[in-house]
């Protein structure tokens, strides 16, 4: 039997939910427009971003990662595409996820809070030169802000990923750090955002190493 053309497949069924499918559209679209209103508020930054990246994994360094929940999971997507491949054949790049070795967080929540649980490593992980990616939508969280002064006590930059105006991280940055901070206040917005944010860095990166192609 021929197989049904997409069309068929994903066409509504008579019982859809109107107002259900209607809501889904309206995430749709939501996404989308959020996207287009951001192109002109953070391509400039996130190409700084880009550029401040190459230069550190060029010189040697690597690229640490935090934030919490989805924030974390971006973080490790941003450390495995470096680690492993974006869309380009190329050698593994030094990056590192804050947010994956389970045994450190709980032993630093435990033993002093969880608002070092990131800190405490870079303090022994990061070396100058190297780079912090810290991710909040809120741009408030207090463990993200702890890993933000200790990159600077480590002669770290810091690319930060905020979104509702960058929080304390905005007034924390400094002028050598780069600030991708999303227009909008509502958290699933800001998150799509800085996926592709995310992957315009991986992008980026493997341009500026590899060539156009």
């Amino acid at each position: 039997m021929p197989a049904m053309p997409n069309s068929v497949r994903n066409s509504p069924t008579p019982d859809t939910n109107p107002e259900l499918l209607a809501r889904v559209r309206r995430q749709f679209q939501e996404s989308a427009q959020t996207k287009l209103d951001a192109i002109d508020s953070l391509a400039e930054a996130i190409a700084r971003a880009v550029e401040l990246m190459a230069r550190c994994l060029l010189a040697n360094g690597k690229i640490l990662s935090c934030g919490n929940g989805g924030s974390a999971a971006d973080a490790q997507h941003f450390s495995g595409e470096l680690l492993n491949r974006f869309e380009r054949e190329r050698p593994p790049l030094a990056a590192i996820a804050l947010t994956t070795d389970t045994s450190t967080l709980t032993a630093i929540g435990n033993d002093y809070s969880f608002d070092q649980v990131f800190s405490k490593q870079i303090t022994a992980l990061g070396q100058s030169g190297d780079v912090l990616l810290a991710i909040s939508t809120s741009g408030n969280s207090r463990n993200v802000l702890r890993a933000i002064e200790a990159a600077h006590e480590r002669e770290l930059r810091v690319v930060a990923l905020t979104g509702r105006g960058g929080g304390e991280i905005g007034k924390l940055l400094g002028e050598h750090d780069v600030h991708i901070c999303v227009p909008h206040a509502q958290t699933p917005r800001i998150q799509e955002v800085h996926l592709l944010a995310i992957h315009c860095l991986c992008d980026g990166i493997d341009t500026l190493l590899l060539g156009a192609e």
